[in-house]
């Protein structure tokens, strides 16, 4: 894109957004880059030390970052602030290789990354000025959405020595978006992408959207599906493609593709899709050179292969290394990379739905090519409110491997309900795999400290829609901004990210902060209560994933049924993966698997996850099983209450529009709770026979008017 168009589309995107400032203020367009003027009480700390930016280079990458560093500076200071000289107070930023200035600082530069930075406060020819500096162009940039998020949270910015660099290689959105403008699992509206208008229309939305990304250091965005369509690899789709590339370049971003493995025989007229066949590979190359001629830093491909009805190397009797290095040698040639989703399960395999993946893909560690990353979810089933770590993590100390969460809310009551499911994401992060000893915890894995691997990397399933608050509530922004924090440093706290994260998008006041951020990171294990407690996983409906269906158990094949998880009879409860079961236990290292071994020690959290135990079972809090879970389900409920009373006490800190936005979320989630918590009730109750413990109230509808429910126009079931 030349630079006068770019400099058109970064206007664009600025005006758009100025005009949604004034005209829409608070309907949550602005995420968490409002700029909203700086308390006249603690404007005297800021005031001195941005009238005036100082800029080398003029990359399109520079130009977002000035226009960001006016747009924040002059919202944050209610002042003007333009570029020009050296002056007191002045912003510099830039690069040793594109300023002078820089480079005579001699900064700690050459121990960061290409994407790191340095803030720093010193003095440049008796002025005191802000440094901000990169060894890139794109490391300027995330040094100055830093400094500005700096002043939205009201840290101190005097006297700053700051130097940061993102710990993973690859942190990327994956779009589960179809070209016909539909969201599989998305909750927020239609896609962003226009696909029917592009490449002529180019959305000033989607530069609001780069520097959203931007800002928490996300570098990659996988625009298509992974139920991929073929017709995403042509011609017409390439020429859309490089559109939102070329709007997405100045931030940082490349753009990926899902790949649909069976491209080759569907838009190539070839006979087969085998890897190992040279037509096949022949093709892939080919094709992989007609977009890199278009897209020249075009990322790579993700794929979902031979995993719930997908193509794939199986069809051909073919190992996940063979696919995947095939793809990764197409793209390989152009410095590109193949992120291969370890999701795999299959009506063909009789097997327990959590071995499968580590059954199909740990015997190939070491057999992966060097520029593939196996994409992991953080659990062995799919996304469910709690789960274990996935086996895979720390057993293939020889593979590249990635995380993959989910940011859309899929199995947390999709838009509505308030879960800050970064401290799931936490979680998972911090649990010790044991896989090559003791410490080998799951972020030390994707890091790359296992194996000494330089392409690491981490993914979330995108939550972003056409809805004008981006993501279907207010609160479900805070997991975009929290993946993206946690993508730049997987060991950073969630409940800090949180505090930030409130400050930035409703109010920097002590006594809103603190309520809010306990609110957040109690929400979570709140929702787990009243959907899934005591490690019961998948009870989710049919299909659409919505509301409770713990009784389907009439799909065609198996692990599709919530029945096939929670295995609920008159004897007891929960899915038996010990070694009188299904023994998943096994594929776990010594040390983690015998955390879960034993019923009467494992942490009720996992109890039902991986044993069967009656329903009369002595919990380590002394009451039966039956009572803890009854008790466990009615607790989420109270729970909620809890976070709408905390909500409604904070109507002082929050603009009208989106407190009552939120709290009309927190009446359907109460309302949900509810029916979660007695549809659950009735169902495992038909099953125990036995009386609920004193003091808690019977489900208020039969278990056959539960199970009368249907929606079959839920939203995000489009493929």
């Amino acid at each position: 894109m030349a630079a006068a168009s770019v400099a058109l589309c970064l206007s664009a995107g600025l005006n758009a957004g100025l005009n949604a400032g004034t005209a829409r203020a608070e309907d949550g367009y602005d995420l968490w880059l409002r700029y909203r003027p700086v308390e006249a009480a603690a404007l005297p700390a800021y005031r001195p030390h941005a009238s005036t930016i100082v800029a080398a280079g003029g990359s399109a990458t520079i130009a977002a970052a000035v226009a960001e560093l006016k747009r924040g500076l002059s919202g944050l200071l209610a002042e003007d602030v333009t570029t020009g000289q050296i002056a007191d107070g002045a912003v510099v930023i830039g690069t040793p290789a594109s300023s002078d200035i820089i480079k005579s600082l001699n900064l700690p530069l050459a121990a960061l990354n290409d994407e790191g930075f340095v803030i720093r406060t010193t003095s440049v020819g008796g002025h005191k000025v802000t440094v901000i500096a990169g060894n890139t162009d794109t490391g300027v940039l995330y040094g100055a959405f830093r400094y500005l998020s700096l002043i939205e949270t009201r840290k101190p910015v005097d006297a700053l020595d700051i130097a940061d660099a993102p710990k993973l290689k690859v942190r990327v959105l994956d779009h589960w978006d179809n070209l016909d403008g539909t969201v599989e699992r998305g909750y927020s509206g239609r896609s962003i992408w226009d696909w029917w208008r592009l490449p002529d229309l180019k959305d000033a939305r989607y530069i609001d959207y780069a520097r959203a990304d931007a800002s928490v250091g996300i570098n990659g965005v996988v625009l298509n599906n992974v139920n991929a369509k073929p017709d995403s690899l042509t011609a017409p789709y390439i020429e859309k493609t490089r559109a939102v590339a070329d709007m997405l370049r100045p931030y940082g971003i490349k753009v990926y593709l899902s790949a649909r493995f069976s491209a080759p025989i569907e838009i190539g007229h070839l006979k087969t899709a085998d890897p190992l066949d040279p037509e096949v590979r022949a093709w892939w190359k080919a094709k992989a050179d007609e977009i890199y001629a278009a897209i020249p830093d075009f990322g790579g491909f993700l794929v979902k292969a031979s995993s719930e009805g997908q193509p794939g190397p199986g069809d051909y009797h073919r190992t996940h290394a063979d696919g995947a290095n095939m793809m990764a040698e197409a793209v390989g040639r152009h410095g590109g990379i193949v992120m291969w989703r370890a999701f795999v399960y299959s009506e063909h395999d009789a097997r327990d739905r959590a071995k499968q993946a580590s059954y199909e893909f740990q015997p190939l560690d070491g057999q992966f090519a060097p520029n593939v990353l196996l994409q992991i979810k953080n659990g062995p089933i799919d996304f469910q409110p709690r789960e274990p770590f996935h086996p895979l993590f720390g057993a293939m100390p020889k593979t590249n491997e990635m995380l993959e969460v989910q940011i859309t809310k899929e199995y947390l009551g999709q838009a509505t309900h308030l879960v800050y499911s970064t401290a799931l994401y936490e979680e998972t992060l911090k649990t010790d795999t044991f896989g090559q000893g003791k410490g080998t915890t799951v972020a030390k894995v994707i890091e790359g400290g296992i194996g000494n691997h330089a392409l690491t990397g981490m993914a979330g399933v995108a939550n972003i829609g056409s809805d004008r608050n981006w993501s279907g509530s207010d609160f479900n922004q805070a997991d975009w901004y929290g993946f993206g924090r946690l993508a730049w440093n997987p060991d950073a706290p969630a409940r800090a990210i949180a505090e930030d994260w409130a400050r930035m998008t409703f109010s920097n006041d002590p006594a809103f902060v603190k309520p809010v951020t306990d609110m957040m990171m109690a929400s979570r294990e709140t929702v787990v209560k009243y959907m899934t407690p005591l490690g019961l996983h998948h009870q989710m409906a049919t299909g659409h994933h919505y509301g409770p269906g713990p009784w389907v158990c009439d799909l065609a094949r198996p692990e599709w049924n919530p029945c096939y998880y929670a295995k609920a009879d008159a004897g007891g409860i929960g899915f038996d993966r010990t070694k009188t079961g299904s023994d998943a236990l096994s594929q776990y290292a010594p040390d983690a698997a015998k955390q879960w071994a034993d019923p009467k020690t494992i942490d009720p959290k996992y109890l039902l996850w991986f044993q069967h135990v009656p329903w009369t079972f002595k919990m380590k809090d002394g009451h039966i099983l039956w009572d803890d879970l009854v008790m466990t389900y009615s607790q989420g409920v109270d729970e909620v209450h809890d976070m709408q009373a905390t909500w409604a006490s904070l109507r002082p800190y929050v603009d009208s529009q989106r407190f009552e936005a939120v709290s009309s979320n927190l009446r359907i989630q109460a309302r949900e709770a509810k029916w979660w918590r007695d549809a659950s009730i009735a169902y495992f109750q038909s099953k125990s026979g036995l009386p609920l413990p004193k003091g808690y109230a019977q489900p208020e509808e039969t278990l056959d008017y539960y199970k009368s429910l249907a929606f079959p126009y839920a939203p995000g079931q489009g493929k």
